[in-house]
C-alpha cells in the first residue's frame, strides 16, 4: 500500500507518499480501507519529531479516518496510521458513520468528538445553563466544542481572530472574543465567568484562565501551545473552589479509549444525526498532498478540519 511517511523530522516538505508494507491486524484488530483522514495538530508535532506514536502504533501520522471495513462504512479513532490506504484498527475503536454525514466527512469526527466529549462532558461535567469558554474556536476541536456546548444547553464563549467571528457565530457561539485586541478575562468576567474552560494553550493561559472562571469552575487543558511549565497561585484556585484537569487522548490505554468511544456513540452521535452538530470542513486535498495540508494548518488560516482523501 501507500502511506505518508516521515523519513526524518522537519518541515512539511519531509512528508513523503511512499510504498510501504501492508499493516497486519493483531488480535482484536480489523482492517479498514481508508477513504479519508483528517489533519490534527498532533500530526504536525509528530512530523517535527516532538510527538512520537505510542508503543506498537503505526509510525505513520493520522489519528482518525473514515473508510470501509468489509464494505461497511465506518470511521475510527487511531493512535496513528490514518495517512495511508489501509490501517489496522482496534475493533472497539470503530464508529458507524452518522446518518446524514458523507463517508469522507466522517473522517473529521472521531478525534475531535472523543477529545471534546471526554474533557468537556466526562471530566469537566458541563451542564445545561452553564457557560463554556472555548479557546481557539476556529480549530477542528473548537468548532466541534462550540456545537456540542450549544447542543447541551450551555452558553458558549470562544476566542478567535476577528476575521473568523462570523463563521463561529453561525455555528452557535454566543460571544466571540478577538484575542488579539481584547482581554478574554475581562470579557468573560463581564459575562459572569466561565463554568468550564477548554484550553489549548497550557502554561501561558493558566493564570488568566483561573481569573476567568466562575466559582466552582473547571479548566480542561488539552494542549500546550503556550508552553508546558508555569506557576499557579493555589490561593486563587481554592478561593473559587475550582479545579484543573489535563489530558491527552492518544496516550490513553486502549480500554479507556473504548469507554470514551462508547460514550461518544451513545451521547454525541444522536446529536450529529439530529443535525445539532456537523463536521466543519475547511477543504479537501489528495492524501499525496499532505505537506500542503500541514502548511495550511500551520498558518491557522483554516476553519474546522482539513481532510486528506485517497484516490477513489
Amino acid at each position: 500500500m501507500r502511506a505518508i511517511t516521515i523519513p526524518m523530522p522537519g518541515g512539511p516538505e519531509v512528508l513523503t507518499w511512499a510504498e510501504v508494507p501492508d499493516p497486519v491486524p493483531r488480535p482484536g484488530e480489523v482492517m479498514v480501507e481508508v477513504v479519508a483522514s483528517a489533519v490534527n495538530r498532533a500530526d504536525l508535532l509528530q512530523r517535527q519529531g516532538n510527538y512520537a506514536p505510542p508503543a506498537g502504533a503505526s509510525p505513520y501520522p493520522g489519528l482518525e479516518c473514515a473508510g470501509l471495513r468489509d464494505g461497511e462504512p465506518v470511521c475510527a479513532l487511531l493512535p496513528g496510521g490514518g495517512y495511508a490506504e489501509r490501517v489496522a484498527v482496534d475493533e472497539t475503536h470503530l464508529l458507524p458513520v452518522p446518518a446524514g454525514v458523507a463517508l469522507a466527512e466522517a473522517a473529521a469526527l472521531p478525534e475531535v468528538a472523543c477529545t471534546v466529549w471526554s474533557n468537556v462532558v466526562r471530566e469537566a461535567r458541563l451542564k445545561s445553563g452553564e457557560t463554556l469558554l472555548v479557546h481557539g474556536g476556529s480549530s477542528g476541536i473548537g468548532t466541534f466544542a462550540i456545537q456540542l456546548g450549544k447542543a447541551l444547553g450551555a452558553r458558549v464563549i470562544t476566542t478567535a481572530r476577528k476575521v473568523k467571528h462570523e463563521a463561529l457565530l453561525a455555528l452557535g457561539a454566543d460571544h466571540v472574543i478577538d484575542y488579539s485586541t481584547e482581554d478574554f478575562v475581562t470579557v468573560t468576567q463581564s459575562l459572569g465567568g466561565a463554568d468550564v474552560i477548554l484550553d489549548i494553550m497550557g502554561a501561558s493561559y493558566l493564570d488568566r484562565n483561573v481569573a476567568a472562571l466562575a466559582d466552582n469552575g473547571r479548566i480542561a487543558v488539552i494542549g500546550t501551545q503556550g508552553g508546558r511549565r508555569t506557576e499557579i497561585d493555589f490561593g486563587k484556585l481554592m478561593a473559587k473552589r475550582a479545579s484543573v484537569s489535563a489530558t491527552t487522548l492518544r496516550a490513553r490505554p486502549a480500554a479507556e479509549k473504548t469507554e470514551i468511544i462508547a460514550g461518544v456513540r451513545a451521547t454525541v452521535w444522536p446529536l450529529i444525526e439530529a443535525g445539532h452538530i456537523r463536521p466543519v470542513i475547511d477543504r479537501r486535498l489528495p492524501m499525496a498532498q499532505a505537506a500542503e495540508a500541514h502548511r495550511l494548518v500551520e498558518t491557522n488560516e483554516h476553519i474546522g478540519k482539513v481532510l486528506l482523501l485517497n484516490p477513489s
